[in-house]
């Protein structure tokens, strides 16, 4: 199959699924067919789905992700021993394990196309992290606290496994605890890969999006956690904007 027609065949079958968004036109526009693809992945429910289905979205999902261009840790350069600052789509990283800025439901972004990085780990990783994440979250009986991780497979990025983690939320000034809960997100992090043996961990910038953690003083809470707590594991810094990989730049010397 073409990417097209697995893009086609994914569009066909998640509407067909949902029996209330079944009028809806595919079109010919390949950044439209895009969007409602990743729109119908972002609201879908974490219900069982079918070997074919997955089989394809993998294949699809990698093709789009290696055309986006795929970089491993093992090419950057590290800033200090053991750490390496990166500006980049965290999905594209090829590591031993990305850190998602999660929500207590745990489950991913449901808004479609949303620009967090809860949605894009969730939509280029594939239906199957949600159902993963899901059935965490039965197993836990409760909403997820701040400051803790979760660890799953990444499915089809090209990490290995997915750190979800839910930040601390800044309404007002920026509290003590809120600090606190920031770095023990980083901690709990680095404590479950040193678990698994995992030998390299991208985190991104957590809670300073939607969540309006700060900027400068996230990355401060976030490299003096790393610095006193990594052990041996390797980590990057993972930014997207430009302000944040100032920052980082300043801190990191």
């Amino acid at each position: 199959m073409t990417q097209l027609e697995r893009r086609i065949f994914l569009i066909k079958y998640l509407l067909g699924e949902a029996g209330h968004y079944a009028n809806i036109k595919i079109g010919c526009d390949e950044a439209r067919q895009k969007q409602l693809l990743r729109s119908l992945l972002n609201v879908r429910p974490p219900l069982p789905i079918g070997e074919d289905f997955l089989a394809v979205q993998d294949e699809y999902l990698r093709e789009e992700i290696a055309a986006k261009g795929i970089t491993d840790v093992s090419d950057l350069t590290s800033v200090e021993e053991g750490i390496y600052l990166w500006q980049g789509d965290i999905t594209t990283l090829r590591c031993g394990a990305v850190v998602n800025a999660a929500n207590s439901g745990m489950t991913g972004c449901y808004v479609p196309c949303h620009g967090c990085i809860d949605n894009a780990i969730h939509t280029y990783a594939g239906v199957r992290l949600r159902l993963a994440c899901a059935e965490l979250m039965e197993r836990q009986g409760n909403e997820e606290p701040a400051g803790q991780a979760k660890l799953t497979a990444a499915y089809a990025l090209p990490c290995k496994f997915v750190l979800h983690t839910v930040g601390p939320m800044i309404c007002g000034a920026v509290t003590e605890g809120d600090r606190e809960l920031l770095a023990s997100c980083y901690r709990s992090c680095l404590a479950l890969a040193h678990e698994n043996k995992i030998e390299s961990v991208a985190f991104c910038c957590i809670s300073t999006g939607e969540f309006s953690f700060p900027n400068r003083q996230a990355a401060e809470i976030a490299v003096r956690t790393v610095r006193e707590h990594r052990g041996e594991t390797e980590v990057i810094f993972n930014v997207f904007k430009d302000v944040d990989l100032k920052i980082y730049r300043h801190l990191l010397g």
